[in-house]
């Protein structure tokens, strides 16, 4: 896709559909994308466009060990996605909407190339962000997403503005929530039978 970055203000407790529709419009046409979670901004892409996940992989300069996440509105597709028992599913329940992020087992709908090639896992969030919820809700597939650190540095970016003036060049749109946080989220490893934290973040674990 073309780069002519679209910038829009979206506001964090009534985001605007018309506004949310052109980035719909831009996701379906192989967009990638900044936008707002709870703990900094992410970028995304929907989950089958391969081309739109290799620029991610680029300006993140991420290696195939990194575990890409699935951003999902809830859970009601999870076992399309992941594979999960009964007690791993009643944890992530509770855990979501949170600042988590879980690594499953991926199934055969995840694509090889999102998976971490050794381990064959993926992450999977979902996130209490009112702008990012409404916008997941005009799919029936989640983002491909992480988080958006630039390469050197430690933390996710926190505004708007920053991200267009160091990415703006190399997006499609950056949808401006306003500051939200930059806390990373707990990630936790359920590829098991019990979880096992593996950064501790914003969320408190409880095994």
């Amino acid at each position: 896709m073309s780069v002519d970055c679209l910038y829009i203000n979206v506001h964090p407790e009534n985001p605007q559909e018309r506004l949310l529709k052109q980035v719909v419009d831009i996701l379906n046409k192989g967009g990638v994308i900044a936008y707002p979670t709870e703990s900094g901004y992410a970028l995304g892409c929907l989950l089958d466009n391969k081309e739109g996940a290799e620029r991610i992989r680029q300006l993140r300069q991420l290696s195939d060990k990194h575990d890409f996440t699935l951003m999902c509105p809830d859970l009601s597709h999870l076992s399309h996605y992941a594979k999960v028992g009964n007690a791993q599913f009643r944890y992530l329940k509770a855990s979501f909407p949170g600042a988590y992020t879980f690594l499953l087992i991926a199934s055969r709908e995840v694509p090889k190339r999102l998976q971490n090639a050794k381990r064959k896992t993926i992450g999977l969030r979902v996130t209490p962000n009112k702008i990012t919820q409404t916008l997941l809700s005009y799919f029936d597939k989640p983002l491909m997403s992480v988080s958006l650190v630039l390469p050197g540095e430690d933390m996710p970016m926190t505004d708007g503005w920053s991200i267009q003036e160091e990415l703006g060049h190399a997006l499609d749109a950056i949808v401006d929530g306003g500051f939200c946080g930059f806390e990373p989220t707990t990630v936790i490893d359920f590829t098991g039978d019990v979880p096992v934290l593996v950064r501790q973040g914003q969320g408190p674990f409880n095994p």
